[in-house]
């Protein structure tokens, strides 16, 4: 199979023998692919080598050749975002999880469509957390293992005030009481509405989400954590107390 000016988003690049790179990355149309890109360090190849790191989004030519694409040509069709601090691992876990979460060679059209929202609202500084809950949220749903945030495993309203587990194959569950060591993992409604809705929830709100889409994603992991939630967590501790964290 020949891939002709395919638009898809660098995952992740690694060295590959002397001279060559290991590509993953998200197309639009063939969902993850795995290319293999030759001589890439020559001193004439610099523009080819700019155009495969993370977060880049590009136009490539390749021919399917078993599991892996031999790359012929790809070009930077933007200026990827410019990150810096906790934007950076950001991306890092957001790339992570698609290279856990999203097949090989099937079809994503809104998991890249997410995907592109997720990196304009990096670079636009946008609230980082609320950022990640969205694309966590996004990603489930173009996976076909997306939770309702309207409604809980019941069929019962979300109740604002209320808090809940999230179940990753029933979707929330209504705590029936808020004992102080069911609340760490838990949800607060509000939060839930704000997910259904894309409206920003106060500081409070989204940091119940964490935990309990963390839990979410770690069940279609397969158990297997990541290796960014470590870094994101050591990160949080040394920047305890600031807004907007990415955790």
């Amino acid at each position: 199979m020949r891939y002709a000016a395919e638009p898809a988003f660098v995952l992740h690049a690694r060295p590959w023998r002397e001279t060559s790179l290991l590509v993953e990355v998200l197309s639009a149309d063939h969902g993850r692919l795995g290319l293999v890109a030759r001589g890439v360090q020559g001193p004439k190849r610099h523009l080819l080598r700019a155009a495969l790191q993370p977060l880049q989004a590009i136009r490539f030519d390749a021919v399917q050749k078993g599991e892996l694409a031999q790359l012929s040509a790809a070009e930077a069709v933007d200026v990827a975002p410019v990150l810096h601090g906790e934007a950076v691992l950001a991306a890092f876990y957001v790339n992570e999880l698609c290279l856990r979460l999203a097949p090989r060679h099937v079809p994503q059209p809104e998991l890249h469509a997410a995907y592109a929202q997720m990196r304009e609202r990096l670079r636009a500084g946008e609230n980082l957390a609320w950022t990640l809950r969205r694309f966590e949220r996004d990603l489930l749903e173009a996976l076909g293992v997306g939770l309702t945030f309207w409604v809980d495993a019941s069929g019962h309203a979300i109740d604002p005030e209320a808090r809940y587990r999230l179940d990753p194959e029933q979707g929330p569950r209504r705590l029936p009481g808020e004992g102080a060591g069911e609340r760490r993992d838990t949800a607060t409604g509000r939060a839930l509405l704000a997910l259904a809705t894309d409206a920003l929830p106060d500081a409070e709100d989204l940091a119940s989400l964490r935990l309990p889409l963390r839990a979410v994603l770690l069940h279609h992991l397969g158990g297997r954590g990541l290796t960014s939630w470590g870094m994101l967590g050591d990160l949080g501790r040394l920047a305890a107390g600031r807004s907007g964290s990415a955790r």
